[in-house]
């Protein structure tokens, strides 16, 4: 059986903190917490599951911290988290088996990254995430910002999933390490100018978000992921300054990567359903529906593929009278998401409807 270092980066999070090592701390065989400067009682906490606790200066570049963290590992593997992540049981029990029976030859084990969740609690976006790997490979962090994990080797993608479970958001950090990257005259790559645009769309600086992705996707450098949420992103920009036209082109332009995914045939969908023109919607929603989305797909927001186009069928349908098979779709859309108000709505109003058609039959 391999053995297994836990190595994380921590400040302030003392609300969190517990909660993440007790759902991995009999998984792994040592744990190691490094601290960039808590004024909270997070060392304290810490402290009661493990001895190996290490501060380090922080200097504005999360990659330099993860590096260090990783340096003080002494086991075969790495397990890396964030304090505000867990293993649900049943993802306790599917690493438990990977740790039993992983291959010593494998370099690094990739996992879903559990990003954000319905109402429901079904996992609504996903991304996948090098999570796992062998410490004698001295992996690098590389990045300031949204740092990421170079790998190579033999990589195995797990169905293990971690949760990612904020309770608060440091809504400014990122940003402002960004900007005085730019005021130290760094170059930032295509890859931090694609987060550096993400980050001025979350703070509404549209305009200048608009100007660094399209800087991002001349570059013709990013990855072809990273290419294809930039359009979406840049669409949305153009949508909050009620630039329709952009909007509309920028959906489009992803087409310029790969065939239409699930998103971009829902922005579309929604585009012709404003202007009801209701059979082009209702092509372009089929469309989402339709498109199959490998099982390891880096990126997945399941909400683009299940309750939403259902939903919409169902509002456009009802807009063509045609109730059977809007009364269809909303029962799919209710199969996802059984406790929306909107749906049970809809529910009782086709029933009602589809009720009364029938008495009306000779």
């Amino acid at each position: 059986m391999i053995s297994i270092s836990l190595c994380m980066i921590v400040k302030n999070e003392e609300a969190v903190i517990a909660r993440c090592l007790d759902s991995v701390k009999d998984l792994v065989d040592e744990i190691n917490i490094v601290d960039t400067g808590s004024t909270d009682n997070t060392k304290e906490i810490v402290q009661q599951y493990t001895n190996r606790v290490f501060d380090f200066n922080w200097i504005d570049n999360f990659a330099a911290a993860r590096n260090f963290s990783f340096q003080q590992a002494t086991k075969d593997y790495i397990l890396w988290l964030d304090a505000d992540d867990i293993l649900t049981i049943e993802e306790h029990a599917k690493f438990k088996s990977l740790k039993n029976t992983l291959d010593p030859e494998t370099d690094v084990v990739s996992m879903n990254y559990y990003l954000s969740f319905n109402d429901d609690g079904n996992i609504a976006s996903l991304i996948r995430r090098n999570r796992l790997v062998k410490r004698e490979k001295n992996f690098q962090w590389i990045g300031a910002v949204h740092e990421y994990l170079e790998v190579y080797g033999t990589i195995l993608d797990s169905d293990i999933g971690v949760s990612h479970l904020p309770l608060s958001h440091d809504t400014h950090r990122n940003i402002e390490i960004y900007k005085k990257l730019i005021r130290d005259g760094k170059e930032l790559s295509p890859r931090d100018i694609y987060y550096y645009a993400n980050e001025l769309k979350d703070h509404q600086i549209y305009e200048e978000a608009i100007y660094y992705y399209k800087q991002f996707l001349t570059t013709n450098l990013g990855w072809v992921e990273d290419c294809i949420q930039a359009c979406y992103k840049l669409s949305d920009c153009y949508a909050a300054i009620k630039d329709d036209e952009n909007k509309i082109t920028s959906v489009l332009r992803s087409f310029e990567y790969d065939i239409p995914r699930p998103e971009a045939c829902c922005r579309l969908g929604f585009h012709f359903m404003e202007q009801s023109k209701n059979k082009a919607a209702i092509y372009w929603y089929k469309q989402a529906l339709t498109v199959k989305i490998p099982p390891n797909s880096p990126f997945k927001n399941n909400t683009y593929t299940t309750w939403l186009p259902h939903l919409q069928l169902c509002v456009l349908y009802d807009r063509l009278q045609q109730y059977e098979l809007a009364y269809f779709h909303n029962e799919k859309a209710r199969s996802f998401k059984p406790n929306d108000e909107r749906i049970l709505f809809n529910q009782k109003y086709f029933n009602k409807i589809l009720k009364n058609n029938h008495s009306l039959e000779p």
